[in-house]
């Protein structure tokens, strides 16, 4: 075989210099087909080989290796055919007596000559969903977020259904169910998986799988069957598949802006009504087929044990929530949700905040700590949950704690003000009245003329449970309450 440097003279004596063919094949040892084809292209000339190596000894095996082959695509991946092991059965089983660099030749040839065959799939009305996660990018209030999106689709009439989360654990994919077979309105038959941890803890022979106890406590609840795709198969569940790629492409671009998760998910939802109607006559006969849904929601929670700290503190996935004071070194129950974090005594909900999944971020509610600020009063001078309260909050105690010495007293009868009122009204109360002006008697006077503006009192305990910190440390305010002994 020629090479470049041989090419590239060549290229130049006739482009260049102006020989023609039959003086270049004179002066130089090529002959003019050669020369032809190099004047065709300046590409660097490589070997191909017109026909197949001649491999006497391997041909009476190659039916043999292929058929390994094919056996070996419904077989676990990690108990397929190597070329060694090949090498080792045709000794073995048929008396071979080549080498073992033979076979690998052979078995390399065959890899890519045995295309993977694909066959069709359908399914009927009712009978199957398919679920799986993908990942997109995402701006959530400023922040650009990596955001996991639960695809559900059905396979007989296509109808899709997407929710967002910030991660794709356990708990995420029981809510997505939860939502999605809530906004079908029904459920299908049997559910097609991969094998993520989430459905499968472990791999068992053929199409046998031993499920998460939480997944396979979802499917009795809701009365479906489920089905797995081989591993590293996932192009069985194509259909959900290929709705990751269309979500990607056609929701997603260019990446949105958010303020929140919830804004978020009220796009997705709108967009898989518009997908819905693409496919009306279908989902009208799919809908009929689906199975009722139960009389209750699945609980899509897991419960953790946690011990209340002596700072009122519990900790879930590294992460710190808030509890009433009075539960101090008693043994709770937190409900994990994808969203939030409900914490029960007794069966009794004493705590919810919303859950955060960073590491070392901790989420303080005012109302928890109120009944200790009235023991120790000097506290709230210092308390982080109270320096992270809104802006009049702070003009207030400032002003407070000029005035005299035990400022932090008459500063400690306002915050108790949100045992009866919303900390948003509070608020509000102080920026009519004046930071500078307002104490507990004149702010209880306003609140109290305003009530047809107040909200009712069963929102009261909601809105004075909105965490007032979710990321701030602290073990500043921890030593603070220690040195007033609370």
């Amino acid at each position: 075989m020629h090479k470049m440097v041989d090419k590239e003279y060549i290229r130049k004596l006739y482009y260049l210099e102006g020989w023609s063919i039959r003086k270049i094949s004179r002066q130089l040892p090529v002959s003019r087909p050669t020369i032809r084809k190099m004047l065709l292209d300046a590409e660097i000339p490589k070997y191909k080989l017109t026909k197949a190596r001649p491999s006497p000894v391997m041909d009476q095996y190659r039916l043999i290796l292929e058929q390994w082959l094919l056996e070996d695509q419904s077989a676990p991946p990690k108990q397929r055919h190597t070329a060694a092991r090949m090498f080792e059965r045709l000794q073995e089983e048929y008396g071979f007596t080549g080498g073992c660099s033979t076979v690998r030749r052979a078995v390399a040839q065959l890899r890519q000559s045995i295309p993977e065959v694909f066959i069709p799939l359908t399914a009927a009305p009712g009978e199957q969903v398919q679920i799986d996660f993908g990942h997109v990018q995402v701006t959530i209030a400023g922040v650009l977020t990596k955001a996991c999106l639960f695809c559900m689709r059905l396979k007989y009439s296509l109808v899709p259904y997407v929710v967002t989360f910030p991660t794709e654990r356990l708990e995420a994919f029981l809510e997505g169910h939860v939502r999605g077979f809530a906004y079908l309105g029904g459920v299908p038959r049997t559910g097609l998986y991969d094998n993520a941890k989430t459905q499968v803890t472990k791999i068992l022979e053929g199409p046998e799988r031993e499920e998460h106890e939480w997944f396979s406590s979802l499917r009795s609840h809701y009365l479906c069957d489920s089905h797995f795709c081989r591993p590293r198969h996932g192009n069985e569940k194509g259909t959900v598949e290929n709705l990751v790629k269309y979500v990607r492409s056609r929701a997603l671009v260019p990446v949105p802006e958010y303020e929140d998760w919830e804004e978020f998910n009220a796009k997705l939802l709108s967009w898989c009504e518009k997908e819905k109607k693409k496919h009306y006559v279908r989902w009208e006969e799919e809908q009929r087929a689906l199975n009722p849904l139960p009389v209750k929601p699945f609980c899509a929670a897991k419960p953790l044990a946690v011990k209340v700290s002596s700072y009122s503190l519990i900790t879930v996935d590294r992460n710190r929530y808030s509890v009433p004071t009075e539960y101090v070194g008693q043994n709770l129950v937190a409900k994990m949700y994808v969203d939030h974090i409900e914490v029960l005594s007794r069966s009794q909900i004493i705590a919810s905040h919303t859950r955060t999944y960073g590491r070392g971020r901790t989420s303080l509610q005012l109302g928890h700590y109120l009944t200790a600020f009235e023991r120790k009063p000097h506290a709230v001078t210092h308390a982080t949950v109270v320096r992270q309260l809104p802006q009049p909050f702070q003009q207030l105690r400032e002003r407070m704690e000029r005035l005299h010495s035990t400022g932090y007293k008459d500063f400690l009868k306002v915050l108790l003000l949100t045992q009866r009122y919303s900390l948003e009204n509070v608020s509000q109360a102080i920026m009519a009245i004046g930071p500078y002006q307002a104490d507990e008697a004149s702010l209880r006077r306003y609140l109290d003329t305003q009530r047809e503006l107040l909200l009712p009192p069963e929102d009261y305990l909601t809105l004075l449970s909105k965490p007032l910190i979710t990321e701030k440390d602290t073990h500043r305010y921890d030593r603070l309450l220690q040195e007033v002994g609370l």
